[in-house]
């Protein structure tokens, strides 16, 4: 996730990058500009229409859909930013539940007892680490030394829901604990509620990964821009001549930004420089629970 100071106006502005909408859309702008022109010279110069004709009142349904595309590209930058904060929410929720259930492990489980102490002061960042791989779609690397993980690798299925089973580890050694009286019943149930906190976290991410925004509602908004930019032109050329070329292209960048923000923010968990920061949490949360246990 790409940090900056909202108040420095002038390197907002003026500094371009790859993941600028500018940059992407660069192609398809030019082909909207020389588009535009042609359609100037076609109507002004070839065709010599003149005012009297009918094409000069396409503006008029311009005018009535710029009310309708206005609503639903709010309506759908709205939705996209909402599945981004929801993402966000959940790995907050996730580094505090760590934070929580280290504290707690922390304050049971005896200090001389460090075999224990090493197993959750590892399996908890890696639930985190695992959590990461799963939503990316990726092979798991746990971002943490060999040495570190060769007690706990060896569980590990990398062909199966690996969050699920560092969580299920987890919850073996917890009613280890128990059985061997090393806590009580009731701190057995404070420590489960913790852990059940991470499974339902893992399941509302991959709602959010798994359930994109409806395909027909997304191509729609795709074509309807398109078609309102191409027939900007037909009308606008009577009033603006030549200029019309810049205008329309600029209103085509305006509208096209609005749908590739969206498109970037509703898929919270890849690697484009808006998504979440999820290893930098992940190594928070390493960080947190190896100074509490």
């Amino acid at each position: 996730m790409k940090g900056y100071n909202p108040k420095e106006w002038f390197s907002i502005i003026f500094l371009i990058q790859k993941s600028d909408t500018l940059v992407k859309l660069g192609p398809f702008m030019v082909i909207i500009f020389i588009y535009t022109l042609g359609i100037a010279w076609l109507e002004m110069d070839y065709l010599q229409l003149g005012k009297e004709s009918w094409v000069q009142h396409i503006p008029v349904m311009h005018s009535l859909l710029s009310f309708v595309i206005s609503m639903l590209l709010v309506f759908r930058t709205n939705t996209a930013y909402d599945r981004w904060w929801e993402g966000r929410k959940l790995w907050g929720q996730l580094v505090n539940n760590s934070r929580n259930l280290a504290l707690k492990l922390a304050g049971i489980i005896d200090k001389q007892d460090e075999e224990n102490r090493k197993f959750f002061r590892r399996s908890i960042p890696m639930y985190a680490f695992a959590l990461k791989e799963h939503l990316q779609s990726k092979v798991t690397f746990y971002m943490l030394d060999e040495k570190h993980i060769a007690d706990l690798q060896p569980e590990i299925d990398m062909e199966k829901h690996v969050p699920n089973q560092v969580a299920k580890m987890m919850f073996g050694r917890v009613n280890k604990l128990y059985q061997s009286k090393k806590i009580t019943g009731d701190q057995l149930i404070v420590l489960n509620s913790e852990l059940i906190s991470f499974t339902d976290i893992c399941g509302a991410c991959e709602r959010i990964k798994n359930t994109p925004i409806p395909y027909s509602y997304s191509s729609f908004i795709k074509k309807f821009i398109m078609l309102y930019v191409l027939t900007l032109p037909l009308g606008y050329v009577f009033n603006l001549g030549y200029y019309a070329a810049p205008i329309v292209t600029f209103v085509f960048y305006v509208l096209a930004s609005l749908e590739l923000v969206a498109e970037e923010i509703e898929e919270p968990f890849g690697h484009d420089a808006n998504d979440l920061p999820m290893g930098k949490l992940s190594e928070n949360i390493q960080k947190h629970v190896q100074e509490l246990i």
